[in-house]
């Protein structure tokens, strides 16, 4: 019975020195008496005792390594403290072992070095300012430098960028007088919008007035103008009726003394005072002024004639 047990005992521990299980996105590294044997992958794996050794078990994963500030100095000769993230994957465990006895500190060193040569290549203002050309450099350097550790870099951060306090004193101040300079421009360029815009409302105000004036004025001359048009045409209308009324009382009075002398005899003294009679009548109106030329005058003197061819005409 003791000897089962120890048989089974022994059977366990066998069992726990023969089998290895390797979780995902892990390898193992088997050593065979000092020298390495073979990767084992994820899985289950069975080893020779006292002959084989599952000396590492490598995480896959990527990794992320915060390293402390590190002092460095600029171009204009600022020293400050800055701070990196890296982040790295193993991509050949055997390297990754074999290769490098500390990777981790290896690649702090690296990081250091690398961050320290590329800003005092800047001064202070491209260092603030130049954040994703860092991170670049100090990545392609670092990938290039870890590559044959089987480690590559996939990302660098630049965490925090921390001047001295002096530094940081004078930035906060240039950054205020330079918040109120923004503030002065736009506050002087609103000002100016505002005197544009004012001056643009009362220019079109002034033309707006300008052209009413000008449509009143141009209303009320045509208005005028109608006005005297209406009117001359009223005068004259009134003087053509006036006119045309004179005639009638001319040629009434004309034929009146015709048919007078046809029908009377009449001596010449007797034509020549009718005749100044009409000429009285005519010019009866207060407002009518006779101007008789020397053919006028002839005329009259012709009734006699007129009056010797009415009386032929009668016999």
């Amino acid at each position: 019975m003791i000897k089962l047990i120890v048989i089974i005992l022994i059977v366990v521990v066998l069992s726990l020195i023969c089998v290895k299980v390797i979780k995902q996105s892990r390898v193992g590294i088997i050593i065979r008496l000092g020298k390495f044997h073979k990767k084992a992958d994820t899985g289950v794996h069975f080893i020779i005792p006292f002959l084989d050794q599952m000396a590492y078990v490598i995480d896959l994963r990527e990794n992320v390594v915060d390293f402390p500030p590190q002092p460095v100095i600029t171009k204009d000769n600022v020293t400050m403290q800055i701070d990196t993230v890296v982040y790295f994957q193993v991509t050949d465990p055997v390297r990754y072992i074999f290769e490098i006895t500390n990777p981790i500190s290896a690649i702090e060193n690296l990081t250091a070095t690398t961050l320290r040569n590329i800003i005092g290549e800047l001064d202070l203002d491209e260092t603030l300012t130049s954040r994703d050309l860092i991170n670049t450099k100090m990545r392609s350097i670092l990938d290039e430098a870890t590559d044959k550790w089987g480690i590559k870099v996939n990302r660098v951060e630049l965490k925090n960028i921390m001047p001295p306090h002096d530094i940081q004193i004078a930035m906060e101040k240039q950054m205020r007088a330079e918040r109120e300079r923004r503030e002065s421009i736009l506050q002087a360029e609103g000002n100016k919008a505002a005197a544009i815009l004012s001056a643009e409302g009362e220019k079109q105000s002034a033309i707006l007035r300008a052209e009413a004036k000008k449509e009143a004025m141009v209303r009320e001359a045509e208005g005028e103008k109608q006005s005297r048009i209406l009117r001359a045409q009223g005068e004259a209308e009134s003087i053509r009726q006036i006119a045309m009324a004179k005639a009638e009382g001319e040629a009434v009075i004309i034929k009146n003394v015709f048919k007078a002398m046809k029908e009377s005899d009449i001596d010449d003294n007797m034509l020549a005072l009718k005749s100044m009679e009409a000429l009285e009548k005519l010019a009866d109106s207060d407002s009518t002024k006779l101007v008789l030329p020397s053919e006028t005058v002839n005329f009259l003197g012709s009734f006699k004639g007129i009056k010797e061819v009415l009386s032929s005409d009668r016999n």
